[in-house]
């Protein structure tokens, strides 16, 4: 492969803002799926994640519309994603990340990815890194102005207005946020200079049990839980990172509604009498072998947690605890309360039913 920029290269960042910005600046949707850069060099084609290591055994299924439509020699940065339903499915993306290529290939035809392209780093013999972002973004639309799916170039703009609108609508399709890129400025390799300003939303949830804290004094995690509309108790994620303090005090909030050791529990979460050894949601591959035992409890306590995004059934991201609602009723703590449509803009770019 001989381009001008060869890879590995660290992608440019962003840092967290919880504020829209302001400045001349483009706006862009914060895709929520594995970032990779492409580098095609005719029929070559090297897919490198955020960490550097190659995707392309994971995505084989992108490599030939990667060829058939992309210049010959052009280096790229963007977003693995799978639309899928009534937005973006970012449970499929992780189940790529697999060892067996029969699984892998099964995977490729069900649920197969699509390649939304944000920046053009190299065309030709042209290293671009330097250019404003301005040109670069140009450059990006000239060179891919022709790519169908399953390839896009990212939907894009200076209008701070349009921006706080895909802010608050494009949650409910799996997207992260709001990207904010200085037009004037170059591409700085594994730098912080973007701004990313994502979505922090409250839910009351149910409590259904907690598991310990690691040094095994106090609460580690609270398990969440929603009510889906044939009354299962779906377990959503959980609260964590609390003080040493606050996982004390949690564990004295939590007594009363621990069952005492002798009486077995009914719990919808409690399947077989050792099920709480593992997470109510079965056994999770990417648990590294920690400890995933957890407690029980009644179900009486409601939380108000902060989340950031949703991702099908269960929040994408551990969860925050704000406080306790005693004034609430767990009947109450429905997944009504969360959905979002997704936005016409996610629907056109990757013909979404939805």
């Amino acid at each position: 492969m001989e381009l001008p920029l060869e890879p590995p290269i660290a992608p440019m960042l962003a840092k967290l803002a919880r504020t829209m910005p302001t400045g001349d600046l483009l706006f862009e949707p914060k895709w929520d799926g594995f970032r990779c850069l492409v580098f095609r060099d005719g029929d070559e084609v090297h897919l490198q994640s955020r960490s550097k290591k190659p995707l392309e055994r994971y995505f084989p299924e992108i490599l030939g519309p990667l060829r058939e439509q992309l210049p010959s020699r052009i280096v790229l940065d963007g977003e693995l994603v799978v639309p899928r339903g009534d937005g973006l499915d970012f449970d499929a993306l992780t189940n790529r990340i697999h060892p067996a290529a029969s699984r892998i290939e099964l995977l490729a035809a069900q649920t197969p990815a699509h390649y939304v392209a944000f920046d053009l780093l190299a065309h030709r013999d042209e290293d671009l890194t330097g250019a404003p972002f301005a040109d670069r973004r140009a450059g990006l639309r000239a060179a891919l102005a022709d790519v169908v799916a399953p390839l896009h170039v990212t939907p894009a703009t200076r209008d701070q207005g349009v921006a706080g609108a895909w802010f608050e609508r494009f949650e409910g399709a799996g997207l992260d946020g709001v990207i904010a890129k200085p037009l004037g400025d170059a591409y700085a390799p594994g730098q912080r200079t973007l701004a990313k300003i994502k979505q922090e939303r409250t839910a009351d949830v149910v409590v259904g049990g907690f598991r310990w804290h690691k040094d095994g004094a106090g609460v580690g995690s609270l398990l969440l839980g929603l009510y889906a509309d044939d009354g299962t108790l779906v377990h959503v994620g959980v609260a964590s990172s609390f003080s040493q303090t606050r996982r004390t005090a949690l564990l004295d909030e939590l007594a009363a509604h621990r069952p005492p050791a002798d009486q077995p529990l009914e719990h919808p979460w409690l399947t077989e009498a050792d099920s709480a050894a593992s997470t109510p949601r079965g056994e999770n591959r990417w648990s590294g072998g920690r400890d995933t035992g957890w407690e029980p409890l009644h179900l009486g306590l409601v939380a108000e947690v902060a989340y950031d995004q949703l991702q099908g059934d269960r929040f994408r991201h551990s969860a925050r605890f704000k406080r306790w609602r005693p004034d609430r009723e767990v009947a109450s703590c429905r997944f009504d309360q969360l959905l979002v449509p997704p936005p016409a803009e996610l629907r056109e770019l990757f013909a979404i039913d939805g």
